[in-house]
């Protein structure tokens, strides 16, 4: 009896360390995951404060909720089933589908740029936006419209994710979208709160009441952060487009690769490492910067050459075929 119970044991102590073994597993698998899809967390990051800019101080976390909120339900909702199905149904889908992300993270990136170079007119549903007849339709507007460039953002996010882990089992590769959707939805969003309310907080400390020196720092530091706040905008809505620049063209030079041309990923590696040299302790990180900066140079002309191909062609024809507002109540005279 006592042989079997140790038997017992011992086959418990072995499912206890395939479940830890496993657990070490997902969670590695996710950190990496959530690691290649960084450029467009940053992205997402430095994109989202701009909904939010124009309303009143009580409106900002509301509104950052609601769209954290579309956020998860795009990421959970729809786009982990689909990353699932897609893998199990037609895994070869994922690479042409991450590289339409790639395009698409490409023009917008460049557009950004082109825009700075050359100031044009804002965008049609940024028109929309300032038409809006009361508070609430704004706000509905922006929300809808935050939630919409979300699922594009997420959906890239989910795609890199899912190819980390197309050779694992479909219950790992739920649980690691899972994680990944969770961890930088909560990343993502509360870093936005902390940034959209930054403001507000330094002028809490700037009118802070107190004596001696610790008043006198304190309000000092509010000042600080209300002055730096819009600078620091700046500053990171420049880091979020060079970002989607970088990991659009990456996207589109790995994904080549995966179609059979690998010249360009590996003269980008060998230039890398030649320009890295000896360089010691700081060869590794020479070497991916001389990489990202190839990926964002590929991701800008690339970006650049899809402008008038969207402008010109893809955007006349999405209006074309765009059901109109409104269109179902006119009649004709």
């Amino acid at each position: 009896m006592s042989t079997g119970l140790l038997a017992l044991l011992d086959d418990v102590a072995a499912l206890a360390k395939t479940a830890a073994a496993t657990l070490d597993d997902i969670a590695g698998q996710a950190a990496k995951a959530g690691a290649k899809s960084a450029g467009v967390v940053i992205d997402d990051a430095a994109v989202t404060p701009r909904y939010v800019v124009g309303f009143a101080s009580d409106r900002e976390l509301p509104i950052v909720l609601r769209i954290a909120r579309g956020s998860l339900f795009n990421k959970l909702v729809i786009l982990l089933p689909g990353a699932l199905l897609l893998s199990l149904l037609a895994p070869w889908a994922v690479n042409p589908l991450l590289m339409l992300g790639g395009l698409f993270l490409c023009y917008e990136g460049a557009e950004k740029v082109f825009e700075a170079l050359f100031p044009h007119a804002a965008h049609a549903h940024e028109d929309e936006v300032l038409q809006a007849d009361s508070a609430e339709e704004l706000e509905e507007r922006r929300v809808n419209g935050a939630i919409k460039t979300d699922f594009i953002l997420s959906a890239e996010i989910m795609a890199i994710a899912l190819s980390t882990v197309t050779d694992s089992s479909l219950l790992v590769q739920a649980v690691v979208l899972a994680l990944v959707a969770l961890f930088i939805t909560f990343g993502v969003y509360g870093a936005v709160a902390l940034i959209v309310r930054a403001d507000d907080m330094g002028v809490a400390l700037a009118q802070r009441e107190g004596q001696g020196a610790l008043r006198g720092a304190t309000r000092s530091l509010g000042r600080f952060i209300v002055v730096a706040m819009p600078q620091f905008l700046r500053i990171l809505s420049t880091v979020g487009t060079a970002a989607m620049i970088w990991v659009g063209g990456g996207i589109l030079v790995h994904g080549l690769t995966g179609f059979g041309v690998a010249g360009p990923e590996a003269a980008i590696h060998h230039a890398a490492e030649a320009l890295a040299g000896d360089a010691g302790a700081i060869s590794g990180f020479l070497t991916w910067l001389v990489g990202a900066a190839a990926s964002g140079v590929i991701g800008l002309v690339v970006g650049f050459l899809l402008i008038p191909v969207v402008g010109k062609i893809i955007s006349p024809l999405w209006q074309r075929f765009r059901p109109r507002r409104g269109s179902a109540d006119q009649k004709p005279h």
